[in-house]
């Protein structure tokens, strides 16, 4: 079975939310970072996460978004508090500026070490099979 994300998001003011649901938490908030999330998200400028819960199984999250998306306002900030009372983005720091273009900190930095590793390699002659 397949892990997945429900997630809220909302503006920098907190006065409009989104909840979505995604198999890749840190790819779909980028996504909405950089305007191609959804066209809601984009009109409303919603790219702050709030809240995010992980999940078994794709079907219980749509289940839990549908639960969530019914759900009245104040009771989705309750939600959000509970986990995060400042109400910060808790992406804040998921993601870096690379070659001038927002990326997933972590994946950049595996990329950047095994291309390294790759160099390495291919100019290490104890590695190289050549």
């Amino acid at each position: 079975m397949h892990k997945g994300f429900v997630y809220i998001l909302s503006n920098r003011n907190r006065t409009t939310f989104y909840i979505g649901v995604t198999s890749d938490i840190k790819r779909r908030v980028l996504e909405h970072k950089t305007g191609k999330g959804s066209a809601f998200t984009l009109k409303y400028n919603l790219t702050d996460l709030m809240y995010y819960e992980k999940i078994e199984g794709m079907d219980e999250c749509i289940n839990r978004e549908k639960q969530l998306k019914n759900w009245h306002r104040d009771w989705k900030i309750n939600l959000i508090r509970e986990g995060n009372p400042e109400m910060k983005d808790l992406s804040a720091e998921w993601f870096i500026i690379q070659d001038g273009e927002l990326v997933i900190a972590d994946r950049a930095r595996a990329k950047a070490y095994f291309e390294k590793l790759n160099r390495n390699s291919k100019s290490d002659p104890e590695t190289s099979s050549g």
